[in-house]
C-alpha cells in the first residue's frame, strides 16, 4: 500500500462508554498511515464525554453538541440523523465505524446507510433477546447489526447470536471488547501518576477499614420502581458497621430525585458526582463488589477481579454470567440484599466469583481491529 491514498474513517460517539471503548482504537488507527481519522462526537452525554476525551488527548473534528435538558428519544434521533448526515456529507468518509448500542450509534449507522457507506460496528452481537430490557439498546444494536459491513464481536457468543441472524461468518469476528484495552491503558497511566486518581484520597481514608461496595445505577428501564427499590436494597446495606458504599450518582434527575430522597444523609454511603475515567478505574480497584445496572462495568470490573452484582432481569452479555464474573440479581431489594450479604460472609463464594476467568478481552482487540480493517481495504483496492 505504498504511495496508496489513506482511507478515510468517520468514528461517531456521544457518551462516555463509548469514547472509553474508542480511544484505543481511535489511537491505533492514527498510528498506521493506512488510515486518514475524523472524529465526530455529538454530545449525548457532554461532561462525563469531556472528561475522557481530555484523558484520552482526543480533539473532536465535530462537535454537534446536541443534548438537550429532558430531551425526548424521538427528538434527539432525529438531531442525531440530520447532524450525521450534514457531517458525511462534509468529510464524504469511505468508511463509518461506531461502537456499542447507543442513539448516536444507531443514527451514525442509519444515516451512513442513506449515504451507502460501510458501517464497521465495534462490541457487535451483544443480545439480551428482549427488546425492552435494556430499552432502547436492544433495537438500537439490532438495527446496526442489519446495517453493519463488518462486525467486531467481542466474544465468541456474540459472533454466534450474529450467525443466527443470518449475518455473513466472514464479516463477523470475535476481537475481545476494547474496553480491556482502555482499562489496561488508564492503570498504567495511574501507577504512574497516582494523582491522576487521587481525588478518592478523602473517601478512602474516611472509610478505611471497611468493606466498599461501588454502585452505578442509571438505566431506563429502572427508571421508577427499579431505582426506589435499588435506593432500598443499599439503606439496608450500608446499615453494616463493616460497609461503605461510594455511589457516583448519573445526572439523569430521573435517578438523582430517588436517590438524593432515599440515601442522603446516610453516614456509610458516598453519593459523589459522576467520576472521570481514572477516578471511576480507582473506584473498581477499591471496592470488593460492584452492584451496577451498567454494561461496561460487567466487563471491566472482572478485569480487577470484582465481582459484578447486575441490576436487571436480562444481559446482553451473558458471557460474564456463564463464566461466574457477575450475577443477575434485578431489582428485588431482598434480592439484592441477600446477594450482597452472601458475597460479604461467604468467603468462598467471593473467591468463585473474584477468581472467575474474565471472558471479554486480552487487551489486544484495537490491534486486531485495525488489522481486519486493513485486510478489508486491501481486498477492495
Amino acid at each position: 500500500m505504498t504511495g496508496a491514498v489513506p482511507t478515510r474513517i468517520l468514528v461517531i460517539f456521544g457518551t462516555r462508554p463509548e469514547a472509553i471503548k474508542l480511544f484505543p482504537v481511535i489511537a491505533a488507527l492514527k498510528a498506521d498511515a493506512r488510515f486518514a481519522i475524523r472524529v465526530c462526537v455529538s454530545a449525548q452525554h457532554r461532561g462525563m464525554l469531556d472528561q475522557v476525551l481530555e484523558i484520552a488527548g482526543i480533539t473532536p473534528d465535530h462537535d454537534l453538541d446536541l443534548m438537550r435538558p429532558d430531551q425526548s428519544l424521538d427528538a434527539l434521533t432525529a438531531a442525531l440523523l440530520t447532524g450525521l448526515g450534514r457531517v458525511m456529507d462534509a468529510e464524504r468518509p469511505a468508511r463509518v465505524m461506531v461502537q456499542g448500542d447507543t442513539a448516536t450509534a444507531m443514527a451514525g449507522a442509519i444515516a451512513a446507510y442513506y449515504r451507502k457507506i460501510p458501517v464497521d460496528h465495534l462490541e457487535a452481537g451483544l443480545r439480551s433477546g428482549n427488546i425492552h430490557h435494556p430499552w432502547p439498546e436492544e433495537v438500537n444494536r439490532r438495527i446496526i447489526g442489519t446495517i453493519a459491513a463488518l462486525h467486531f464481536a467481542p466474544t465468541a457468543t456474540a459472533a454466534g447470536a450474529l450467525h443466527r441472524e443470518n449475518v455473513d461468518p466472514s464479516r463477523v469476528h470475535v476481537t475481545g471488547n476494547s474496553v480491556i484495552d482502555a482499562l489496561h491503558w488508564i492503570t498504567a497511566r495511574i501507577a504512574a501518576e497516582p494523582a491522576l486518581a487521587g481525588g478518592l484520597a478523602g473517601l478512602e481514608a474516611r472509610f478505611a477499614g471497611k468493606r466498599i461496595i461501588g454502585v452505578t445505577s442509571h438505566r431506563r428501564e429502572n427508571f421508577g420502581g427499579g431505582l426506589e427499590a435499588i435506593a432500598a436494597a443499599i439503606r439496608t446495606i450500608a446499615a453494616r458497621r463493616d460497609v461503605a458504599v461510594i455511589f457516583p450518582v448519573h445526572p439523569n434527575p430521573n435517578v438523582r430525585k430517588v436517590m438524593d430522597g432515599a440515601l442522603s444523609g446516610l453516614a456509610n454511603v458516598a453519593m459523589i458526582e459522576p467520576l472521570d475515567y481514572p477516578h471511576f478505574a480507582r473506584l473498581l480497584s477499591i471496592a470488593e463488589i460492584m452492584l451496577t445496572d451498567s454494561g461496561g462495568v460487567q466487563e471491566e470490573a472482572p478485569a480487577l477481579g470484582k465481582p459484578v452484582l447486575v441490576l436487571r432481569e436480562t444481559t446482553e452479555r451473558p458471557e460474564g454470567i456463564a463464566a461466574g464474573t457477575a450475577r443477575l440479581v434485578g431489582t428485588d431489594a431482598r434480592r439484592i440484599v441477600s446477594e450482597i450479604f452472601k458475597l460479604l460472609d461467604d468467603r468462598m463464594a467471593y473467591e468463585a466469583m473474584a477468581r472467575a476467568h474474565n471472558p471479554f478481552g486480552d487487551g489486544q482487540t484495537a490491534r486486531r481491529i485495525v488489522e481486519i480493517l486493513a485486510h478489508e481495504i486491501g481486498q477492495q483496492a
